[in-house]
């Protein structure tokens, strides 16, 4: 199929800005902002388009490594895993760097993400200095360090003044940021347009027509490789949920094998593991973490994932199934479930082997009220629900017998 790679990175662009505005405190759209901003001084510098295109994208995606750090410092028992945090570290860097090995970028940029918080005089992270660090995290670094700084989509509601920051960057050169690119950066911040272009209001628009069109010839099994990406971050949204998209993939290419489901189909179904929670990145931890009961508010923050997921995805041309998909990963057979209270003539095959795939996996995993489970353990509480008219009898049997551990 022909993939529109822009589509997936800007419905992308939405929940890793949920994950950035509601853990760490930045300001709303802030990977967008980063992308338009970077942009603007990429053409300024006359970048290739290719190039242009790239540079958007790692914009999008420099911080997409915070998330497993914050999974790493909950599990040492560290409380602050907060902007402060994220920000003093290289690991984020790192692991950020690692996540995005298999993106199909088109100038092949390396080590962008991994250097995206150096400065110019060498007292960033990993003491890199002056043009030792590559051009395109320079720009970022610019970019992330005056919206962090300025709030830059709000310049635009207060006046369009911008004394400020002509002053920080004029600071800043040669120290933070190189001498020649502060130059580029007070022409780029100079144009009359620019703040607006910024604002929450307009940015949507402006990311469509900042990044270069990069539509490719893609089979779904190569669309997965971008997908799994995005699995690993969401999975380390929560210290309880630290692999539970990438082994629902397993269990899901294991039983759709049995099934004989093949071909697009089959991919479809693991971009849909991939991603099924996709709207959890937009939970807070408070909740997601929580070792007691929810109340009824936190639930309805639960059962608002599946339809992110689904707002999403459904953006994405070739993501019509996947999205359905994901949606309905909560639904049960007898118009219980979440978020739509489908029933069973309402909910395919494929939903119904999702949802159930899904309750296998999580009971298998610790949670904050309860440990893990094992395989019969978990059956025997799927083989209740469907007593109760909630999920799938005959997949539920299949799986009791399919992935049945072997000693």
């Amino acid at each position: 199929m022909v993939f529109d790679i822009n589509e997936f990175l800007e419905a992308i662009s939405n929940v890793l800005d949920v994950i950035e505005t509601d853990i760490f405190g930045v300001p709303t759209n802030h990977s967008k902002r980063l992308a338009c901003i970077t942009n603007r001084l990429a053409r300024v510098m006359n970048f290739s388009m290719e190039m242009q295109y790239d540079l958007a994208a790692l914009s999008i995606l420099h911080d997409n490594g915070a998330s497993l750090k914050i999974l790493h410092d909950s599990l040492l028992g560290n409380a602050k895993a907060k902007q402060n945090i994220i920000e003093s570290s290289k690991e984020h860097c790192r692991i950020g760097e690692n996540n995005i090995s298999s993106f199909p970028f088109l100038t092949s940029p390396k080590n962008v993400i991994l250097y995206h918080h150096e400065k110019f005089d060498g007292s960033g992270f990993f003491g890199l200095k002056g043009h030792e660090i590559p051009l395109m995290s320079q720009l970022i670094n610019l970019a992330d360090t005056l919206d962090l700084e300025f709030d830059l989509g709000n310049v635009y509601k207060n006046g369009g003044h911008h004394e400020e920051i002509i002053v920080f960057i004029k600071d800043h050169a040669g120290t933070h940021f190189a001498p020649d690119l502060s130059e580029n950066a007070l022409k780029v911040i100079s144009e009359n347009e620019l703040w607006a272009s910024l604002s929450d209001e307009k940015i949507d628009e402006t990311l469509k027509l900042a990044i270069p069109a990069h539509k490719r010839e893609m089979s779904y099994k190569e669309i997965h490789d971008i997908t799994k990406i995005f699995s690993h971050i969401i999975d380390a949204k929560s210290k309880f949920t630290m692999m539970h998209s990438s082994e629902l993939t397993k269990l899901m290419s294991r039983m759709a094998k049995f099934y004989n489901i093949k071909g697009d189909e089959f991919w479809k179904l693991i971009i849909a593991s991939d991603l099924h929670d996709l709207g959890k990145l937009g939970i807070s931890n408070s909740i997601l973490d929580k070792p007691g009961p929810l109340t009824d508010e936190e639930f309805s923050k639960i059962k608002e994932h599946p339809v992110t997921a689904k707002q999403n995805l459904e953006e994405v041309q070739g993501f019509g199934e996947i999205s359905e998909w994901a949606y309905n990963h909560h639904e049960k057979l007898n118009g219980t479930g979440y978020p739509r209270g489908l029933g069973a003539d309402e909910l395919d095959f494929n939903s119904r082997l999702l949802a159930c795939l899904d309750i296998y996996q999580a009971l298998g995993e610790i949670r904050p009220y309860r440990e893990a489970m094992t395989h019969d353990e978990s059956i025997k509480i799927m083989r209740r629900m469907v007593d109760e008219g909630l999920i799938d009898p005959e997949i539920t049997e299949d799986i009791a017998k399919q992935l049945q551990p072997t000693n």
